[in-house]
């Protein structure tokens, strides 16, 4: 399966509608921009779409919007506290900053992601001459 890149104007929306507060994070999930909270994941975006964790009042009010579904990356996976935000609310500024201010919300009220210590990295071998 071969991703394609998210359209410029939509990481523009995105990078615009983040709320403005020290403790988001961006970096990149799988190449596309996404934001974080405490380590949990809170938006993103996937090709064309635009994604948001809710919780599940949240999600069920943003899957009555037309366009709205549950995130699905490859068929079969869904992943489940995430909905793809529809084309009306991603090309309104002021509801996709508030929709993604209750993802901020929902996700700031998860317990901290601890950071994984995986085995230690062999130092490189020096050869005497």
């Amino acid at each position: 399966m071969k991703w394609q890149k998210s359209p410029p104007q939509l990481i523009e929306a995105f990078d615009a509608a983040l709320p403005n507060d020290p403790s988001v994070a961006r970096r990149k999930m799988f190449g596309y921009p996404c934001a974080f909270v405490g380590g949990n994941m809170f938006c993103g975006l996937h090709q064309d779409n635009l994604i948001v964790r809710l919780d599940a009042a949240g999600r069920a009010k943003l899957l009555k919007e037309k366009g709205a579904a549950l995130f699905e990356p490859m068929p079969g996976r869904v992943m489940r506290e995430y909905v793809v935000v529809p084309p009306a609310i991603k090309t309104d500024a002021k509801r996709l900053a508030s929709w993604l201010a209750n993802g901020f919300a929902y996700a700031a009220s998860l317990p901290p992601k601890q950071k994984v210590k995986g085995p230690a990295k062999p130092k490189a071998a020096t050869r005497r001459k």
